[in-house]
């Protein structure tokens, strides 16, 4: 794990929404100078925007998206297991309620790194059998309500002991993986359950010993009325400990770990400042924030200022723009290597990608007449580019993997 200086406003920044997109600016304005690894056909942009336009209409023709969450996922093949589900918990109260969603929604989303395309579950009762993110959220979501979460083996909930005795082969067993269905990254999941049971030690953020109890941090901290950047923050601090062999924030103030934060060579060889070489993304964290509105809503809490939070930096997103050519790399070579999370590579298609999520979503909300408020970026995700990403790399090859290749460890993608 790797230290880096910073002063505590550099740590603050580092884990806001805004220094996100300030340094997915920097990256687009080098990339355009002609110093990045990678092209920008601007021509391309207006015919990107028609596409996932045709994608929303396609997906959506009434109009009513949903946030991008981590809900959509347990209703993949058009079955609605969370409304079956939430009748187990009729009787509970308002935040209980929202307690046990957000330990279901927590390990889930911490189990939601590409998969590869190989892998698929078959769900018991249904037959259904479903690859990829939908794959993997219907394959924790059983894994959950099994108990395997929970230190008695058999409550729905996630707590410290049960996370903690979560091993390979269990994780394995619940995901049916075998020799002609291998999974990408089975270690760095279980490690990051693993990881999850550290950070509930916490009692600060944790005051009930499960990921759950974040929402009692949260009221305690806000009231009812809760900042959307203010919940990312809170993950943020809450589950930073779980992030392996990331980059670690030292100071007067201890010891901070950043998390999906990533050191650029480029902009470290334009600047003495350690800080200005960072270029964070929190897309796992980003993508959990989204996942935990729809729990703390139900729970009858407002959240404020969603569109303060920023697109997601993973691979659907980034491989609509360059399946559609709105970016290309400068050595064409470089497409027939698998890269690591922290190559300068991965590091601007990434940037790239939330740069450009920001230009799309502001087309999508025009072209559909809406303000950012009612139509915010969590809907364009959703409805649009996630989709479009995935049809477009269906379109361009069979597999429908990422253009890019990346060297996944279950953590990042």
């Amino acid at each position: 794990m790797s230290e880096v200086q910073l002063t505590l406003s550099e740590v603050d920044a580092i884990l806001s929404p805004k220094r996100i997109r300030d340094q997915a600016q920097l990256v687009f304005d080098r990339t355009q100078s002609g110093k990045g690894l990678f092209r920008y056909h601007e021509e391309n942009f207006a015919p990107l925007v028609r596409y996932v336009m045709d994608v929303i209409g396609k997906n959506y023709p009434d109009g009513k998206i949903p946030f991008h969450s981590r809900w959509g996922h347990f209703r993949a093949g058009g079955i609605d297991r969370v409304s079956m589900w939430r009748k187990e918990f009729a009787g509970v109260d308002a935040l209980e309620r929202a307690r046990i969603e957000i330990d279901l929604v927590v390990t889930s989303v911490l189990l939601d790194a590409g998969a590869g395309a190989a892998w698929k579950y078959r769900e018991d009762g249904t037959g259904v059998e479903i690859g990829r993110s939908e794959g993997l959220g219907v394959a924790s979501f059983h894994m959950f309500k099994s108990g395997a979460m929970s230190g008695d083996r058999k409550s729905q909930r996630a707590d410290l002991e049960g996370l903690s005795r979560v091993s390979v082969a269990e994780l394995n067993r619940h995901f049916q993986v075998g020799p002609t269905n291998p999974l990408i990254g089975a270690e760095g999941r279980v490690g990051l359950l693993n990881g999850l049971s550290n950070a509930l030690a916490n009692k600060e953020f944790f005051p009930g010993g499960r990921p759950g109890s974040l929402i009692d941090y949260l009221i305690a901290r806000h009231g009812r009325s809760i900042p959307a950047p203010a919940i990312l923050r809170a993950v943020l601090d809450g589950f930073g400990v779980i992030w392996p062999g990331r980059l670690t924030a030292v100071g007067s103030y201890g010891r901070v770990n950043l998390g999906d934060v990533w050191k650029h060579s480029g902009l470290a060889k334009e600047s003495s400042s350690v800080f200005a070489s960072l270029v964070p993304l929190h897309k796992l964290s980003q993508w959990l924030t989204y996942s935990l509105l729809e729990p703390i809503m139900d729970a009858g809490l407002e959240i404020t200022d969603i569109t303060g939070l920023t697109g997601l930096a993973e691979y659907r997103n980034g491989g609509v723009l360059r399946d559609r050519d709105l970016i290309s790399v400068r050595v064409p070579a470089w497409l027939d290597r698998a890269w690591r999370p922290d190559s300068d590579l991965i590091i601007e298609w990434r940037a790239l990608t939330v740069h450009f999520l920001d230009r799309i979503g502001a087309e999508v909300q025009r072209s559909l007449g809406k303000s950012p408020q009612e139509f915010p970026l969590a809907k364009v995700l959703e409805g649009g580019t996630w989709w479009a990403g995935r049809f477009a790399a269906k379109e361009k090859r069979p597999s429908a993997d990422p253009p890019l290749r990346i060297e996944s460890d279950g953590t990042v993608f």
